[in-house]
């Protein structure tokens, strides 16, 4: 996929980071996990029971979206299609939804 001008990546970060949070409110709700959402611009912070926290944020030079968990830091690219791991390790809803799990103490599949 050819790079994006920097208004487009934002455009699609952006609407990416809705569809993100909501889905993942809709997840927690669904295992019934205490997971406490606060977004800030290009930012998303959930905060879990335990005090543990996930970092969800665009970069926009980088053409990425950035997740910084307990199990690591992960960059994710846009194929044209999804949000894959540009180390290999998969796409980016299922491999949250792996990070979410394992802080939350629950099963927590966002769709």
């Amino acid at each position: 996929m050819p790079p994006l001008s920097e208004t487009e990546f934002l455009t699609l970060a952006t609407a990416e980071l809705d569809r993100l949070e909501a889905a993942i409110e809709a997840a927690a709700d669904a295992a019934d996990a205490d997971v406490e959402i606060n977004r800030t611009g290009n930012v998303m912070e959930l905060e879990f029971e335990d005090g543990s926290k996930i970092i969800v944020n665009s970069q926009a030079p980088m053409q990425e979206l950035w997740v910084a968990a307990r199990a690591g830091g992960f960059h994710f690219r846009h194929d044209g299609a999804k949000w894959m791991d540009t180390r290999g390790g998969g796409e980016l809803y299922a491999a949250l939804s792996g990070y979410m799990s394992q802080q939350a103490g629950a099963e927590i599949e966002l769709k």
